[in-house]
């Protein structure tokens, strides 16, 4: 059966919002969860999460990832992941060498840590006094905060839980050398593999960007993501639709009748898998989606953060929600310019909101 884009649709819907599980095998099957730290009303993590863990409850990510094999790292951006996928990343070559003396600051920043087993970050700066440094956007921050990002980024320390938000983090030690070629290649291939399960099926150009993402864009990689990406063209599970390459995992075949999306309504955060890939995005639901959380107000479109809503397979428009004064306060927009009128979608929006209500605790 030739694929076509109402399969192609189908499946990056029906594939991503599988049944609701736990919270661990839910990121295990996700293999990767974006963090952000905006609210609204929920960070994206905590509303990329609900959909897919029975129960969930804004935060409770942040509860219980002391207790969980997970990491927070750098992966194609900064979020949670399988610790096994974490450890294919590391040791991990930074893109700036430190100097003797900022290593020598890090070694004592590691004792410190070490000695404590879980420090705050205001802990070392009250400790070390390290001063302010001009941060990427030319403000000021604690440079004992930029050596602990430093020091996370090396895999020198991790995140062992969050306080208020803020990372604490524990010492990491790792005696592991870099990999040679053939090693180095397995791990690429492995870490290509994770994402385009998260986000299939992909277009060849965002196939490729992802590539040049993955590993927290560590130079380590360069030599390897030419030949990573070949390889994955050619092992993926892959089709030309309307003159685009598409692809994903090779054991998949998105024209399947499994891949049958639920008739729920859902409110998609920006970050959310379905929602990710703005080339992909456009494509599948001929639309643009932008993020306007940095667009000044007065050029907003959607709103601030706009939520992407789905019915069936279709993202026909986005919602704003808001807490206020203890209630849910919600706008839409749609791209026919108003609502679906049948009765299904309206009982969907409502068990919807309804629904985030319970994830937010009222």
């Amino acid at each position: 059966m030739a694929i076509t884009l109402d399969h192609l649709r189908r499946y990056a819907v029906a594939r991503t919002l599988f049944k609701p599980t736990t919270l661990a095998r839910a990121i295990d099957k996700l293999g990767f969860v974006q963090a952000d730290p905006i609210r609204a009303p929920a960070r994206a993590q905590d509303l990329t999460l609900r959909h897919r863990v029975a129960g969930y409850r804004a935060g409770d990510l942040e509860r219980r990832y002391p207790k969980l094999p997970l990491e927070e790292d750098f992966f194609v951006n900064y979020g949670f992941l399988p610790r096994a996928h974490y450890e294919l990343m590391h040791p991990r070559t930074p893109k700036a060498a430190w100097t003797p003396a900022r290593w020598k600051q890090a070694r004592a920043v590691w004792d410190f840590i070490a000695e404590r087993g879980a420090v705050h970050p205001r802990e070392v700066d009250a400790h070390f006094a390290h001063g302010k440094v001009t941060n990427w956007f030319g403000g000021s921050s604690n440079a004992s905060t930029q050596l602990l990002d430093g020091m996370h980024y090396r895999g020198l320390l991790r995140v062992a839980r969050r306080d208020g938000g803020t990372r604490v983090y524990a010492t990491r030690a790792s005696d592991a050398a870099p990999a040679d070629a053939a090693t180095a290649s397995q791990r690429m291939d492995a870490l290509v593999d994770v994402v385009v399960r998260k986000y299939a099926p992909l277009p060849a150009s965002s196939l490729a960007q992802l590539v040049r993402q993955l590993g927290g864009g560590a130079p380590q990689w360069e030599a390897q993501r030419a030949a990573a990406l070949a390889r994955a063209k050619q092992r993926l599970g892959h089709a030309r639709v309307d003159g685009i390459d598409w692809y994903w995992p090779v054991d998949d075949n998105p024209a399947a009748a499994r891949w049958k999306p639920d008739q729920a309504v859902r409110l998609l955060t920006p970050f959310d898998p379905v929602v990710w890939d703005r080339r992909r995005f456009e494509i599948l639901w001929d639309w643009t989606y932008r993020f306007e959380a940095y667009t000044p107000a007065p050029k907003r479109k959607l709103g601030y953060y706009a939520l992407p809503l789905l019915w069936h397979d279709r993202v026909i428009g986005w919602g704003n929600v808001s807490v206020a004064d203890g209630a849910l306060s919600n706008s839409f927009g749609y791209t026919s310019g108003r609502a679906p009128r049948d009765a299904a979608f309206r009982a969907g929006l409502e068990a919807e909101l309804a629904q985030m209500q319970s994830f937010l605790g009222f």
